[in-house]
């Protein structure tokens, strides 16, 4: 166990060193982040099964106003509770993934168009993977009015992604549509409350692999609230073994122009489920265009 916090540890500082060495005074603000994008992000899920951490690096580019792509490969950590029966704890890389993004920006409504597409070299037997590549569509419309800013998304995937309000103690493989609103209220100008519910409704086949747990593959008799992952490693059913819906509320903090918090909790309903997370990005982008 030391010798993976250790391990956890060590990478973050690589990562922070790497972020923000060789870069000097900053310049004036740039008016838009077209060019090179990088963003940095460390982070983490606690809750009664355990925790999940990740560590993901991206980099990309903005061509125009409205299109850009990014590349992005997750390092996850997982301390799984002793409570939690054949626990597992290990680390290892998850899955890259390279997403196509498109917006567009108008007083009467914003757009966002996201597309994902992962490659499976995760260990699936660690619930880092599926084994199989995933994709992910997602959309987003938002309008600010004065300090606030309702939003919607939509979309459509064949895993349950993670986020960063929720790094889930298991992963999913078959097609679902998942959504989510709520609102975004700016308090000052560092910091923004939010709170946002979600669904995710799957249909058809599904299979579900845990994080937490290495019992062999069953058909996940017993599992409280329907938490086949805390039972069984790989569990295989119809659409209702991974379907979920609940409720988040977060804190965002923008401590500079680089660097973003994020501190939120997460309540799944459907699996009677309480958790608490954490995010801390850096911006190395902006670093990189304002030293240029």
């Amino acid at each position: 166990m030391r010798n993976r916090l250790t391990s956890c540890f060590t990478v973050l500082l690589v990562s922070v060193f790497w972020a923000v060495s060789g870069f000097g005074q900053a310049k004036p603000a740039m008016r838009d982040d077209s060019g090179f994008a990088s963003y940095v992000v460390f982070g983490g899920t606690a809750n009664s099964l355990g925790q999940v951490y990740e560590l993901n690096s991206s980099m990309g580019y903005t061509f125009t106003q409205h299109f850009g792509m990014d590349l992005a490969v997750p390092f996850l950590f997982v301390n799984a509770s002793s409570s939690t029966a054949g626990s597992i704890s290990g680390s290892g890389v998850g899955n890259p993934s390279v997403d196509l993004r498109w917006k567009y920006l108008h007083p009467a409504v914003n757009f966002a168009s996201v597309v994902t597409g992962a490659a499976p070299l995760g260990d699936s037997k660690l619930g880092l993977s599926t084994g199989r590549a995933t994709f992910d569509w997602t959309n987003r419309f938002d309008r600010t009015f004065s300090q606030v800013t309702p939003f919607g998304e939509a979309g459509l995937s064949n895993t349950t992604s993670d986020s960063r309000l929720f790094l889930r103690p298991y992963t999913t493989l078959g097609l679902n549509t998942h959504f989510r609103g709520g609102a975004e209220v700016k308090v000052s100008k560092p910091l923004s409350l939010g709170g946002a519910a979600y669904a995710i409704l799957s249909f058809g086949n599904q299979t579900v692999f845990s994080r937490v747990t290495g019992v062999p593959s069953a058909n996940g008799a017993g599992a409280s609230h329907g938490r086949n992952f805390q039972v069984t490693q790989q569990t295989s059913g119809s659409a209702d073994i991974a379907r979920d819906n609940g409720f988040s509320t977060w804190l965002d903090a923008k401590l500079n122009y680089y660097v973003d918090a994020e501190l939120g909790y997460t309540r799944s309903i459907h699996y009677d489920l309480n958790s608490i997370s954490f995010s801390l990005g850096f911006n190395v982008g902006r670093l990189v265009r304002r030293s240029q």
